[in-house]
């Protein structure tokens, strides 16, 4: 279960068992070697809670650029509410809207178009995706920054 087996891999003597393993056909004679936190679930357990305290390198990013552009957006939002009220066209004699209404639309239709919330919230469900991807795989992430110190030892070496 742990190890990601979809079809029962066999096991002999003094092979190592994990917890959850399933004994298809005979006897089971096992010794507990490993209890508590040096169990193989213990162990997952801590690599998740250290993932999940750091952060990538590129979320960091996004997160400086985000603290930047939601301010400026919604800056820019609350000039183009007062642009299209105060000095946009004048509205026809049978306007269904009035003037407050055009604005308002005017200035939510920025807000979509620019949408600063797709990069804060992108960057951290593909990361959430991609580390969930590499753990079921069997290559969990134990910490961010090692994605980005793994990649650095690669450009070293092979350079």
């Amino acid at each position: 279960m742990l190890t990601g087996e979809s079809l029962p891999v066999e096991k002999g003597p003094g092979d190592p068992l994990i917890g959850a393993t399933l004994n298809k056909l005979g006897a089971l004679k096992f010794e507990a070697t490993k209890v508590g936190k040096e169990t193989a679930l213990a162990q997952i357990v801590r690599l998740v809670e250290a993932a999940q305290g750091s952060k990538a390198p590129i979320q960091k990013l996004a997160d400086q650029i985000s603290a930047i552009f939601v301010p400026v957006v919604l800056g820019i939002a609350f000039v183009t509410f007062v642009g299209w009220y105060f000095f946009g066209p004048p509205l026809p004699v049978n306007a269904d809207t009035d003037a407050f209404t055009r604005a308002l639309i005017n200035m939510v239709a920025g807000l979509v178009i620019a949408c600063p919330c797709a990069m804060g919230l992108a960057t951290p469900t593909a990361v959430m995706v991609g580390t969930g991807k590499g753990a079921g795989n069997g290559h969990p992430v134990p910490k961010f920054g090692s994605i980005g110190a793994g990649r650095e030892r690669q450009r070293g070496s092979a350079g």
